[in-house]
């Protein structure tokens, strides 16, 4: 086993999966924090690195492309304070920080952990229940549905139509933007039967407009939970299901054992299960 503890958290590697806690140094950000303990399968993983600096040097690590759902919805645009994947390294701990990355790439080897892109999430996702206020609204979700609702500083176009609320299955897609300059940042949900172009985020009934200010990350956090629940973006379209091959008998049956694991960790409900289930087998 290897483990590197630092004031911006502790890392712990036990040959199957990367443990991530995040620290209590005042750099650690909000989402971090708020996310907590992080799990990153081996199988999740496509490379781990540590870059040493002058006054700190920084450990990363590299997920596959669509294994993790809060990567997926963020796309690369995260600020460095709230990614859980990087690890602020003292210099004095540079050696137990390359220790560590030559133990997981080990490992890494030893697996043949396939480097390139996922068609399914690996990782589990944020915990339901959430709530998030920032920007112009709260957004609470529960697994199953997505509940809006408005302050003060909300349009009042948007606001006087009340609170939104809508279930996961008429959720086309969800996208979280930051803010950048001065423009602002959104968490918009795209509903299954919109044709019109969507307004701008401060006028759109279905989306929070972020202005920039601390609590805006965690809407991320409400993305990615919302996310793990849809389709997988490079899951095989329905619409064009064949017979399937062997090969793909082997993806269902991994996606099979996939479901079983998200359900065991809490995130599907056993409604939620039975239903993918369902649909996994009606493909065999």
């Amino acid at each position: 086993m290897a483990e590197i503890i630092q004031k911006d958290g502790t890392w712990t590697f036990d040959g199957d999966s990367v443990r991530i806690v995040p620290g209590r140094d005042k750099a650690v950000g909000l989402l971090r924090q708020t996310l907590g303990e992080v799990v990153v399968p081996l199988r999740a993983l496509a490379g781990i690195s540590y870059e040493p600096g002058r006054k700190a040097g920084r450990l990363r690590l590299r997920l596959r492309d669509g294994a993790d759902p809060l990567l997926q919805v963020t796309g690369g645009r995260l600020p460095e304070a709230s990614d859980p994947y990087r690890l602020t390294v003292e210099p004095d701990r540079a050696g137990v920080a390359e220790y560590f990355v030559d133990e997981v790439r080990n490992s890494l080897l030893l697996d043949q952990v396939d480097p390139g892109p996922a068609d399914s999430y690996l990782l589990p996702g944020p915990p339901v229940p959430i709530t998030v206020g920032a920007g112009d609204g709260t957004v609470a979700f529960d697994g199953d549905r997505v509940a809006l609702d408005w302050n003060w500083t909300t349009e009042e176009a948007k606001r006087s139509g009340g609170p939104r609320e809508f279930r996961i299955g008429d959720v086309r897609s969800v996208e979280w933007a930051p803010s950048k300059g001065l423009t602002n940042g959104w968490l918009r949900f795209t509903l299954a039967g919109a044709t019109a172009a969507a307004p701008a985020p401060k006028y759109d009934p279905h989306a929070v407009e972020l202005s920039g200010f601390k609590k805006d990350p965690l809407m991320a956090l409400v993305a990615a939970a919302v996310a793990v629940r849809m389709p997988h973006p490079a899951a095989p379209s329905a619409d064009h299901a064949t017979a399937p091959s062997e090969g793909t008998h082997d993806a269902l049956l991994r996606r099979l054992r996939e479901l079983g694991e998200l359900q065991r960790a809490g995130v599907l409900t056993t409604e939620e299960f039975t239903t993918a289930k369902a649909a996994i087998l009606g493909r065999f």
